[in-house]
């Protein structure tokens, strides 16, 4: 029986990966920012877990003294972790800063992963675990400034700072992989999802969302790949690669650049106070 922390759990792709785990048997633990929400998903997913458990975790992870809890406890509670599935995100339609002094979007999106998985790599590396990150084929619209990771020098363009995000994500597997060949990192588009996605803050975002919505992926589809990376015999084999449907793709040329990937980690690691390897 794996076990499988999946973080932004609650909504979306998430709460649709979240009952798949639990039907496939996985010792399954709920990461979100909503007490309430954890609890009905939690509660859902045992309802079809068939008597495997489901646990429980609130931490709002764009704060980072919230993400190094989540990791105590997780380590505490848990004496093996198979897999780490970082599918938190949210794109925000201005600018904040975090409690730490970070830009929103970078802070979760990447930054929280970064650091989660980082404090989680030694147990995960001692089940030759899986670690799956949630990007997207926006990436390919980032433009990475490392002397501007808050989006202080230019105007802030709410999609830009997204696909940046979504960058550094792919960028992040790449390089987590080269450090822990060991393990199989890989990370996944799951396409354009019908979900709570991208209504997170601003009138116009809602509307957007909620008129394109019928034409949209219904989330158990954008599960798809979270579920495939996470569990199946064949996935399990690769390394650092991005998926889409299921296949493997090449990522945009910024992606793919181990030079850029080894400076976003240097410069992540000092920005989280950790010393890495």
């Amino acid at each position: 029986m794996p076990t499988v922390i999946l973080t932004g759990a609650t909504r979306g792709i998430g709460r649709a990966a979240a009952l798949e785990l639990a039907r496939r048997g996985t010792e399954l633990a709920i990461v979100g920012r909503d007490p309430a929400r954890v609890e009905e998903t939690a509660s859902a997913a045992e309802a079809v877990a068939d008597g495997t458990p489901v646990h429980r975790y609130v931490a709002d992870l764009s704060r980072l003294g919230e993400v190094r809890r989540l990791a105590a406890d997780l380590l505490d509670r848990h004496p093996r972790i198979d897999v780490l599935a970082n599918n938190a995100g949210a794109m925000f339609t201005s600018r904040h800063l975090t409690d730490d002094g970070f830009e929103q979007t970078f802070a979760l999106n990447h930054l929280s992963p970064f650091l989660l998985t980082n404090l989680l790599l030694e147990r995960l590396t001692e089940s030759t675990g899986r670690v799956v990150t949630t990007a997207s084929d926006a990436h390919g619209g980032g433009r990475l400034d490392l002397d501007d990771l808050n989006s202080e020098r230019v105007r802030y363009r709410p999609g830009r700072a997204y696909a940046t995000s979504k960058l550094c994500n792919v960028l992040f597997t790449r390089e987590l992989q080269r450090r822990r060949p060991e393990l199989a990192v890989n990370c996944f588009h799951p396409g354009v999802i019908r979900t709570g996605f991208g209504k997170n803050d601003g009138l116009l975002s809602r509307i957007s969302m909620t008129a394109i919505g019928p034409f949209l992926r219904s989330p158990e589809r954008g599960a798809e790949g979270l579920v495939w990376l996470a569990l199946d015999d064949d996935a399990g084999q690769l390394r650092g690669e991005y998926v889409e449907r299921l296949r493997v793709v090449v990522p945009s040329d910024r992606a793919q650049d181990d030079d850029l990937a080894a400076e976003l980690w240097e410069r992540s690691a000092q920005l989280t106070g950790l010393t890495t390897g």
